[in-house]
């Protein structure tokens, strides 16, 4: 859909048509000034009937279905990296620029992402600042910062106490990570993971969809999470035909994901089935159970775009990325069916991976097409091919086939070197993947403290060999990261819909709440 469909779908004057109707507003507001200060109460009494129905708004009314997409980790890297990606593969390789469903917005703002501690913040304290609107420590969720004693409300409480609003949460992660809990847990540490379940139960929201509970048996000694959210009247899905049968009424739903991966989260885009719900799937169910004539809000995270950037893994950034563009896409296809009710934003809570479009060795070119040779994540490699390798001492040159296979980079004395093209690897690369991959066989992954320093700037906490071969393909491919934890880049946020208008600009994370609130009308 082009810029100027969405400007006419919202049905809004243009500026400049705006003021002239201001002009001649004032104009005419000064020949009743008279009798209008006589009745000067009447007016009072229409704002308050607006404000009590939900009518008040800069440009008509409030919004009744608000979509609040947060890409974790997304970054503007991690936006372009997919759009010239995107358009790159569907073009032969020709620099064009592709489109994602929300760079199409019609409003854009840049957002501000440090926390009370640091100005590389972490989820928990950022997902709080949108929340909340407030600041707070790494580490906290929705708890004052220093002394964590005074608990903040979150949007979503608010919309769902005083609107009556339906309210849904999902995750491509652990539904109880820092994320999505933002939205509807109040703790000290973002660790507290089975406390967190219990609030999930306790909310009383009516939706909520993605990965395993990350301590769903708590300590042992009591009810799992699962059977805490039945005993609080939720009807627990684990099973993806099960889900796929709910229909409108069905209740409380809490859905996990039927296929789990690494962590307990969803599948990466990249590594997913066919026919294996994806974000676009448990974003379309919650619009089908969640929609009603109050209204709703709907939290949704692509949570693995951060993963992926924390192991440097540029290929399955820019999948996840992808599949979040065809989930904010179902929600624009709701929007065109109820243009004058619904609003929809799309932000991150912070950048991830120190993202950068351009390499030392490619100069001013990339090569993105490259990465149409990565069939799997890091992650799924790590699973399927490296536990074995690392099991058996297989030898170099045998895992060197795996990652041919999987990743298209190919030694040169392989019988296919010829053919290999800009995935053929020097000298030098070649000795840097043997000695990551010695090294893997020698500790496999290991945590910073058992690590040496070059250890950890290499490899980070990964698994070496898998390391490696996401940095020499995103090398290849005119990529790169600086870190492999978070950065203080600020992130944009996108708009469409009722209200879209006040996300242009620069401002700090926070105001995502307090414009929400003002829009919404909560206190």
């Amino acid at each position: 859909m082009e810029r100027e469909d969405f400007h006419m779908k919202e049905n809004k004057m243009s500026r400049r048509s705006f003021l002239k109707a201001g002009a001649f507003a004032s104009a005419a507001g000064m020949l009743a000034a008279a009798p209008a200060a006589a009745n000067a109460a009447a007016p009072n009494a229409a704002k308050a009937a607006e404000e009590e129905n939900g009518l008040l708004g800069v440009f008509g009314g409030r919004p009744k279905y608000v979509f609040l997409f947060i890409g974790d980790g997304m970054g503007t890297a991690q936006i372009q990296s997919a759009r010239f990606y995107k358009g790159t593969v569907e073009n032969n390789g020709a620099v064009v620029e592709g489109e994602l469903s929300f760079t199409q917005f019609p409003e854009v703002g840049s957002v501000t992402t440090y926390d009370s501690t640091s100005f590389c913040p972490d989820s928990a304290s950022t997902a709080t600042s949108i929340a909340t609107g407030h600041k707070t420590e790494s580490g906290v969720i929705n708890m004052c910062p220093w002394t964590r004693d005074v608990p903040y409300e979150t949007i979503a409480e608010k919309l769902h106490a005083q609107k009556n609003y339906k309210v849904g949460v999902v995750s491509t992660v652990n539904i109880d990570h820092a994320t999505p809990a933002a939205f509807y847990a109040h703790q000290k540490t973002r660790k507290n993971y089975y406390a967190i379940g219990k609030e999930l139960a306790a909310s009383g929201f009516e939706y909520f969809a993605g990965g395993e509970f990350q301590k769903v048996n708590g300590d042992g000694t009591g009810p799992n999470n699962h059977e805490i959210a039945a005993q609080n009247g939720y009807n627990v899905v684990t099973r993806q035909a099960d889900a796929a049968a709910l229909k409108a009424g069905a209740g409380k739903t809490l859905i996990i994901a039927e296929a789990l991966a690494d962590g307990k989260a969803m599948n990466y885009a990249m590594d997913a089935a066919a026919g294996e719900w994806q974000l676009t799937d448990y974003v379309r169910k919650g619009i089908e159970l969640l929609d009603n004539k109050k209204g709703f809000f709907l939290m949704t995270e692509s949570g693995k775009i951060d993963w992926a950037c924390h192991a440097n893994d540029a290929a399955a950034s820019i999948h996840d990325v992808l599949e979040m563009s065809n989930a904010v896409q179902a929600a624009v296809d709701f929007y065109n069916a109820h243009p004058n009710d619904t609003l929809i934003l799309v932000t991150a809570d912070h950048e991830t991976g120190g993202m950068a479009i351009g390499y030392k060795t490619t100069n001013y070119d990339t090569f993105l097409t490259n990465l149409t040779h990565q069939k799997m994540s890091y992650a799924k490699f790590d699973s399927t091919y490296v536990k074995g390798c690392i099991a058996n001492k297989t030898p170099f040159e045998a895992a060197m086939a795996d990652v041919k296979a999987n990743f298209g980079l190919t030694l040169p004395t392989d019988p296919d070197a010829a053919s290999a093209g800009k995935l053929l690897l020097t000298d030098y690369e070649v000795e840097n993947l043997r000695k990551a991959y010695e090294r893997t066989l020698e500790v496999g992954a290991a945590s910073q403290k058992e690590m040496s320093q070059q250890d950890y700037e290499l490899y980070g906490t990964y698994i070496p060999f898998s390391m490696a071969i996401c940095h020499t393909i995103n090398h290849k491919s005119g990529m790169d990261h600086t870190t492999y934890a978070h950065t203080g880049a600020m992130v944009n946020i996108y708009a469409l819909g009722v209200g879209a208008e006040k996300f242009r600009g620069v401002f700090d994370n926070t105001e995502i709440y307090h414009k929400l609130a003002e829009l919404t009308g909560v206190r």
